[in-house]
């Protein structure tokens, strides 16, 4: 339906839109210039929040975040700032429709600025129930000018803390960490200390509706991911309200927090100008669309919002069968071969991967080198004679004839500077800077909006899966380029984003032709953690740690970027390791994808024994975790906790929780708050099953008793009598 005048009174404000859906209500308020603001967003069936101060009566801001060149600044916020500019305050509201399919609403709501002729569509989207909102926005040149934009926001918004007057000191903000070896971890501090604070009477009283601070988080290479997840959460400190965001972009991203009119706002988006050397330098008749942002909010607590944005991430992804099997696949990189695969070593490992129960079996780095030395060699993607002197294909067959589907490592992004393929490729197909190929660690960094790289890329993938019978691809990407090419005279940033959205079409092409195929995305572990990779590849790497203690804090904490489904764990044991660290090793994977390793070939039958048992447990839970939701008992882990523990909540009401104990001064005993039980209820181990587990649930507290200071264990929560 489309709308072309403002709506008649709704509660009470004869200037709002509002959008009532199945799981939100948002309000779109036109300001008394005409320009359309977020002014709320609430779950449905709540009241829009009064405010607190009598000195603001709105914190609705622009709902479209745009800047172009010459325009200039309100002065709300610094320059800096995503907040404030010339351009979104002259825009006019237009036109709103909204529509509605199976289990999506939409709302457009257009906009447009007349002395340039630029019109901005917000789009928004709401799954069925689901408490999150999606936003993006298009916008188009109308007019007989060019228009230079250099900043366009997917979602903005104030007013986050409506209604609570002292918000500085109740509400606090939660960001995500996501190092190399250490990612997903979330870090919460108060508003005061990132320096958004009340800002005081006398200046409302001079005029000022906001302070200059404001707290940024940005990304600005090819790691989407490489030092901060692209999410912020913000709640009230008795998890009383939450809201929880979300970036879907595998390049550069920025957000921002800080306070206006005596509250919060958020600015969310993709590369702008002033981080990311990004522009849309738009003639007339052209557009372009913004990256997607996702925004939850409910009354409740932090656990309440992850289990929404888990749901909506199952509903933006691409669908596979891969979600529903939960196959588990072997790989024999970590703590396995590492890179040094050969015929004798492969084939030493295919009669234990399979005793242990795996599914696939991934030869990883280094089948297309005759020597170690490869690293700035890759590029052709052909099988090493010398490590296979039986023939590649042969050993891919021979691992099929054993019931395993075979897969390989390839980084399809990258051609190593002493490879041929940088001489048989034309100067285009490779990043630019002033005239020179970007050399990253050795590596030149291939450009895929350019049709002979894809083709090129292609006949490689499909002899590999025609010819070899590959099943399974390992994408990685191990070099952080910081910007785009500028071969073709436009903004870097703006190349890079181009190049991004390219190289996930060309990897949504290749499901088209090959359904059955296996993507799974690597980025030096976990670099590329984002929603725009996992919207199209069907699983994730969550990471390269090779302790299995120290990743027991990443297993639990990776749900909250990751569903389980989708989020490969790994578990590598080793024979010298005791059998509570090999089942430790094995727990760390148990509530996502099992991703197999170690030395398997090298364990006595006791230890294989255990890992097997910890498959065929594995395989008799994985098809509820492609519907569960996780809480976290203990509150987000952190990176040296003694105790780290993950629950899953899945559809017939039970609980799967995992538990480490992770040493330290502490007792070996625990008591832990389980909200989601109600009724009688009983707790049972699942892994390992004959070791040492002492657990009484009482009401809603579960004591658990470990016998060792470094251990885990894997139980489930029934009702009484299941």
């Amino acid at each position: 339906m489309a709308i072309r005048k403002l709506p008649e009174a709704v509660n009470g404000h004869s200037d709002d839109v509002i959008w009532n859906t199945d799981a939100l209500r948002l309000s779109i308020k036109i300001d008394e210039n005409g320009t359309a603001c977020l002014n709320y967003i609430v779950p449905r069936g709540k009241e829009a929040p009064a405010p607190a101060s009598p000195f603001f009566q709105s914190a609705a801001i622009p709902l479209d975040g745009v800047r172009s060149v010459g325009d200039g600044h309100t002065g709300i916020k610094t320059s800096k700032a995503l907040l404030g500019s010339m351009m979104s305050a002259r825009i006019r509201y237009v036109s709103h429709h909204q529509g509605r399919t199976k289990g999506l609403q939409t709302l457009d709501v257009i906009s447009r600025e007349d002395s340039t002729g630029i019109e901005i569509t917000h789009h928004f989207a709401v799954y069925d129930d689901v408490p999150v909102l999606r936003s993006w926005a298009t916008v188009r040149n109308t007019g007989k000018a060019a228009v230079p934009i250099t900043q366009l926001s997917s979602i903005s918004i104030g007013g986050l803390t409506t209604g609570t007057k002292s918000w500085w000191n109740e509400y606090s903000l939660l960001t995500g960490g996501n190092a190399w070896f250490r990612e997903a971890q979330w870090h919460e501090r108060s508003l005061p200390d990132l320096g958004i604070d009340t800002h005081g009477l006398f200046e409302l009283n001079e005029g000022h509706r906001a302070s200059q601070a404001r707290f940024t988080l940005s990304n600005h290479s090819s790691f989407s991911t490489g030092t901060h997840l692209p999410m912020g959460l913000l709640k009230r400190k008795d998890d009383n309200d939450t809201w929880l965001w979300q970036i879907e972009h595998n390049g550069s991203w920025r957000w921002e927090i800080g306070d206006f009119q005596d509250g919060v706002y958020l600015v969310a988006g993709g590369p702008t100008r002033m981080d990311h050397d990004w522009s849309a330098p738009l003639a007339p008749g052209d557009s372009f669309t913004t990256v997607t942002a996702a925004l939850c909010h409910v009354n409740n607590s932090p656990d309440a919002a992850f289990a929404a944005l888990t749901e909506y991430r199952r509903r933006i992804r691409r669908q596979h069968q891969d979600h529903k099997d939960m196959p588990i696949i072997f790989n024999d990189y970590m703590n396995c071969l590492m890179g040094d695969p050969t015929e004798d070593k492969i084939k030493a490992l295919i009669d234990p991967v399979c005793k242990a129960g795996a599914e696939y079996f991934v030869i990883d780095a280094g089948w297309y080198a005759d020597d170690s030395n490869w690293w700035d060699d890759v590029g052709l993607w052909e099988p090493s004679p010398k490590r296979f002197p039986s023939g590649f294909k042969n050993l891919l067959d021979h691992i099929r004839a054993n019931g395993l589907i075979p897969g390989v490592w390839v980084e399809p992004e990258v051609v190593g500077v002493r490879s041929k393929v940088g001489e048989q490729l034309p100067e285009e197909a490779f990043f630019q800077d002033h005239g020179h190929r970007v050399i990253e660690r050795g590596r030149f960094q291939l450009d895929f909006r350019r049709s002979v790289v894809r083709t090129h890329m292609t006949k490689i993938i499909a002899k590999l899966v025609e010819e070899y019978g590959v099943g399974y691809f390992k994408f990685d990407y191990n070099i952080e380029v910081i910007t785009g090419s500028d071969a073709d005279g436009l903004a870097c940033g703006a190349t890079h984003l181009d190049h991004q959205r390219a190289y996930l079409a060309w990897i949504n092409e290749l499901l088209d032709k090959y359904p059955d195929l296996v993507i799974e995305n690597c980025s030096s572990g976990a670099q590329r953690m984002d929603y725009a990779m996992l919207a199209t590849h069907t699983l994730q790497s969550t990471s390269d740690q090779q302790d299995p203690v120290l990743y027991a804090a990443i297993a639990a904490a990776v749900p909250t970027a990751v569903v389980p489904e989708q989020s490969a764990t790994w578990a590598y044991p080793q024979r010298a390791w005791s059998d509570e660290v090999n089942a430790l090793t094995v727990v760390n994977s148990m509530l996502g994808r099992v991703h197999l390793s170690g030395e398997l070939d090298r364990l006595e039958p006791h230890q294989l024994a255990l890992v097997h048992d910890g498959m065929n447990v594995y395989k008799s839970i994985r098809h509820e975790l492609n519907t569960a939701v996780p809480f976290w008992p203990l509150g987000l882990p952190k990176w040296h906790d003694d105790w780290v523990v993950l629950g899953l909540v899945v559809k017939s009401g039970d609980i799967l929780l995992s538990i480490w104990r992770r040493g330290g001064p502490t007792t070996r005993s625990i008591t832990l708050p389980i909200q989601h039980t109600a009724g009688e209820h009983a707790a049972r181990l699942l892994y390992p099953s004959k070791f040492e587990c002492h657990t009484q649930l009482v009401g809603d507290k579960l004591e658990i008793r470990l016998p060792a200071d470094v251990c885990a264990r894997v139980l489930r929560i029934s009702r009484a009598g299941c």
